[in-house]
C-alpha cells in the first residue's frame, strides 16, 4: 500500500497526498485530498504551466488525469485497502482551466459491490464547472 503523506506547510496544509515517487502521478501532480466537513472527498490541485496546452487552457489529458485519481480518492472507504484498477472512465469536458486555478474535484460512490466500485463527480474551478466524469474500478488483492 502506497503511504499517505499529511501536507505541514503551503498551500495545501492539512490536505494528503501520497508517496508516489517515481510514478506518473508525480509527473502530473502533485494531487490533493481532504475529507469535507460533511465526509466526502475533496480532490484539488493548483494549475501549473505543465498541465497547459497549446492553446494556454488546461489540457484534456490533465483532466482526465486527475478524474481517474480523484475516483480513487472518492471511492477510498469501499476499497477497504484492496488494490484496484480503472475499467472505465467517462467524462464530459464542459470548460477549460489556467494557470494559477485551483482545480478541486468531488464525487460519490453511487454503488459498491465486492469487486466493483461506481464513482461519479465532478471538476470545479470556484463556481466554474469544468468536467463531469464517471468510472468504474475493479478492486483486486496484490500478488506478492
Amino acid at each position: 500500500m502506497v503511504a499517505k503523506i499529511t501536507v505541514t506547510e503551503g498551500e495545501f496544509t492539512g490536505w494528503q497526498t501520497y508517496d508516489l515517487h517515481d510514478t506518473f502521478d508525480v509527473v502530473v501532480g502533485p494531487f490533493y485530498g481532504k475529507l469535507d466537513p460533511d465526509g466526502h472527498m475533496r480532490c484539488a490541485f493548483r494549475a501549473e504551466r505543465k498541465h497547459m496546452n497549446a492553446g494556454g487552457r488546461m489540457h484534456g489529458g490533465c483532466l482526465m488525469t486527475f478524474a481517474d485519481i480523484a475516483m480513487f480518492q472518492i471511492a477510498y472507504q469501499e476499497m477497504e485497502g484492496a488494490s484496484g484498477v480503472t475499467v472505465q472512465l467517462d467524462s464530459t469536458f464542459i470548460d477549460g482551466a489556467y494557470v494559477g486555478e485551483l482545480i478541486e474535484a468531488t464525487g460519490q460512490v453511487t454503488k459498491a459491490g465486492k469487486s466493483l466500485i461506481f464513482v461519479r463527480g465532478q471538476i470545479n474551478t470556484g463556481e466554474r464547472l469544468l468536467m463531469t466524469f464517471s468510472g468504474v474500478i475493479r478492486k483486486f488483492t496484490p500478488r506478492d
